[in-house]
């Protein structure tokens, strides 16, 4: 759709200027978002079968692979081109938060929040990839690992607000569930993140460094960190649990106790890996399982708290909270 011939300073500004000649749908806007959030958790899923395969140090330099060249060599091998290909997909990562900017950008009415959001994403992702070349420049620091590790964390907080936020409209936030509620919400979000900082300790003190060669580890003792990790995941659960019981004697919306009910299945399925993975020495496949089952947990604890409260949507075209649209991409 033309909304008329450039100006100046549409030329001087290439969103300007692609906002003039572009106008996506809300639902272009939505699918998206959520190909930022796909793509957020995607690179932790293949950071993890980095560090798995033992390939940390496949590109034994950064921005460069090796000293002489900026992608990966034969010589490097398969360790190489594993960590060489999790680079790659960083600018994957990257297209797919450009196109939430440009789509926010290019709405009518110019999504302001989203493109907000848009942009933090992106700074997101250019931290996490100095703080990636910090880690193999430093030899695979077990914390810069874990700091790479809750960047990403972040990174998958901001895009799941934004997906959701794709489905709103931009009025102020009003409450569907009575305060209490709402607090014990805020609980589950602060627990869970107890728990995934709780997991990157484990991570940083176990058998897995990413490289096949001596890394240094946290010295911290392995089991006691892990019974540590735990105790953070039951208390998880059991805030889990409290939020899907109170949201059912307090009769909150359908959708609402739906979030509660996926959060419930996502972290039984995570529990269980866990445990299978502890008593059985920590094979790759389940760690790399349990790794996108952190993911998933995160993002089902972030739904049920968003789901709390609702912006009604005032423009056209912008489905309000619980609408049948927003299951759709």
């Amino acid at each position: 759709m033309h909304k008329g011939p450039p100006t100046i300073g549409a030329v001087l500004n290439p969103l300007a200027f692609i906002a003039s000649r572009w106008t996506p749908s809300p639902r272009i806007v939505r699918r998206a978002a959520l190909a930022a959030l796909v793509m957020s958790v995607a690179i932790v899923v293949t950071g993890g079968a980095v560090r798995l395969t033992g390939s940390g140090l496949g590109c034994d330099t950064w921005p460069k692979c090796t000293d002489g060249s900026l992608i990966a060599t034969q010589a490097q091998g398969f360790h190489g081109a594993i960590e060489f290909g999790n680079r790659m997909l960083t600018y994957v990562l990257s297209a797919a938060v450009g196109w939430v900017i440009l789509a926010a950008r290019s709405a009518d009415p110019w999504r302001h929040a989203l493109t907000k959001l848009g942009w933090l994403q992106f700074v997101i992702v250019m931290a996490n990839a100095v703080l990636g070349g910090i880690t193999v420049r430093t030899g695979l620091n077990p914390y810069s690992v874990a700091g790479h590790f809750l960047l990403a964390t972040a990174l998958i907080a901001v895009t799941t607000v934004t997906w959701q936020r794709t489905g709103e409209g931009d009025t102020a936030p009003r409450p569907r569930v009575p305060g209490p509620v709402r607090k014990l919400s805020w609980a589950l979000v602060a627990t869970t993140l107890v728990l995934i900082a709780a997991g990157t300790v484990v991570t940083g003190a176990g058998p897995h460094a990413g490289d096949s060669s001596e890394i240094k580890r946290m010295p911290l003792d392995w089991a006691a960190t892990a019974h540590v990790h735990a105790i953070a995941a039951w208390l998880v659960c059991a805030l889990a649990v409290a939020m899907w019981l109170v949201l059912r004697v307090v009769d909150a919306p359908v959708d609402t106790r739906a979030r509660a009910r996926d959060l419930l299945i996502v972290l039984l399925a995570q529990g269980g890996i866990g445990y299978v993975q502890f008593f059985s020495d920590l094979p790759e496949v389940l760690v790399a399982a349990h790794m996108l089952g952190s993911c998933l947990v995160w993002i089902a604890v972030l739904r049920v708290a968003l789901s709390l409260r609702e912006r009604p949507a005032e423009q056209a075209g912008i489905p309000a909270q619980g609408d049948p649209q927003l299951s759709t991409v």
